[in-house]
């Protein structure tokens, strides 16, 4: 069994969904977890309340990501609760936007949050991570971002991007840090407009992902071989594929 005993991850945008899920599996496995979020307080809280009564300990963190400067500063606040083996960038944007509908505002928005934090993010780990310690990062992608079409195009060029950012951080983290990605496909319905049958039609599998099989994912990638960087795991029932 894959355990994180003692360890503490920062999990950005857990409060909600899949960040949830995975904040919860974390400490399941015995690991301790900081809690970003932006406007889900109360969902924030509770989380932290549940993995608490697990015995274990959950710290929150408000942050603007799409802030550089509160972007940058998060890892540094995180420290503040002890030491950080482990972060992953879940925390994203998804919209709908066609080339023809994106504006520079919109274009804008998706890469501050889903590509630029991330790297503000990761970098802050890198440098404050002891130079007798080994960590791990984990940027959470798209199926897209291996087959960029011309839907969500600002959310799906910020996932292409942050899947080249992912390859490439794991060469320069290599001596300590690996760096892998997870590219998700039909986990959860979306808000978009899409029906349930429309986005399963595509899905060789035919259904949605159990969110267990993202976690054991995660836990995988964090708790499994060291020696497995630069990697990404797609979990999305094939739908890379056609």
């Amino acid at each position: 069994m894959l355990t994180l005993d003692g360890k503490t991850v920062l999990v950005t945008g857990a409060a909600q969904r899949v960040g949830r899920s995975l904040a919860q599996a974390i400490a399941e496995a015995g690991g301790n977890v900081v809690i970003h979020y932006l406007h889900s307080q109360a969902e924030a809280e509770s989380l932290r309340s549940e993995i608490r009564a697990l015995g274990r300990q959950a710290h929150l963190l408000q942050a603007e990501l799409s802030d550089p400067e509160q972007a940058a500063g998060l890892i540094g606040r995180a420290l503040a609760f002890g030491p950080l083996y482990a972060l992953i960038n879940n925390a994203s944007i998804f919209e709908p936007i066609s080339w023809t509908q994106t504006q520079l505002e919109d274009w804008n928005r998706h890469l501050a949050v889903n590509l630029t934090a991330p790297f503000l993010l990761s970098q802050a780990f890198a440098r404050t991570l002891p130079e007798t310690e080994n960590g791990r990062i984990i940027n959470l992608l798209d199926w897209r971002a291996m087959q960029p079409g011309a839907d969500h195009l600002p959310y799906t060029i910020s996932k292409a991007a942050l899947a080249a950012l992912t390859r490439s951080l794991a060469i320069a983290f290599a001596s300590r840090i690996s760096v892998n990605g997870l590219a998700l496909g039909a986990i959860l319905p979306p808000k978009g407009s899409e029906t349930s049958d429309d986005i399963l039609s595509k899905v060789p599998a035919r259904r949605w992902a159990k969110l267990e099989e993202v976690d054991q994912a995660i836990l995988f990638l964090l708790a499994g071989p060291a020696y497995i960087t630069g990697e990404v795991i797609h979990i999305d029932g094939g739908r890379h594929l056609g």
